[in-house]
């Protein structure tokens, strides 16, 4: 099990938090002392009051809530967001109201959710040609609907 070392920037901060006890991802509060409010098509950066520290070898990857997604159309501007290892900056989640009605962040409320995986770099390697695929340079909708 990898540590994930966190600082609060502000003591009483809520700490991410998985809520199952199989869950893959902890949830990420909204760090604001005042509600925000989102307008259709809105987007902004929600400070959540942490910074992290990652081991060796380990990425952490914000996705959005799909509760939030499904029921009042927030989502995040960048869909899965990473942050690597070397990173020591404020946790900020980059939400945007894909609806067409305005929504209200809430302080604390829960906006994001976090996944701690691990990731390999790759050596790039420059090649003529590449292997041949049934699938071969099939792209968009090749394999079916």
């Amino acid at each position: 099990m990898t540590i994930l070392k966190i600082q609060r920037l502000v003591n009483n901060r809520i700490l991410p938090e998985y809520k199952t006890q199989g869950a893959a991802g902890m949830d990420l509060c909204a760090a604001i002392s005042e509600p925000v409010t989102l307008q259709p098509l809105e987007r902004t950066l929600i400070p959540t009051g942490l910074k992290i520290e990652l081991e060796h070898g380990y990425e952490a990857q914000i996705r959005p809530r799909s509760g939030m997604s499904i029921k009042h159309g927030i989502t995040l501007i960048n869909c899965v967001g990473t942050i690597d290892e070397d990173y020591r900056g404020e946790v900020c989640v980059p939400v945007v109201n894909i609806s067409n009605e305005a929504y209200t962040i809430q302080p604390d409320e829960r906006v994001a959710q976090m996944v701690i995986t691990t990731y390999e770099q790759a050596k790039i390697e420059v090649v003529t040609e590449l292997s041949d695929t049934d699938r071969g340079e099939g792209g968009f909708g090749s394999t079916g609907k």
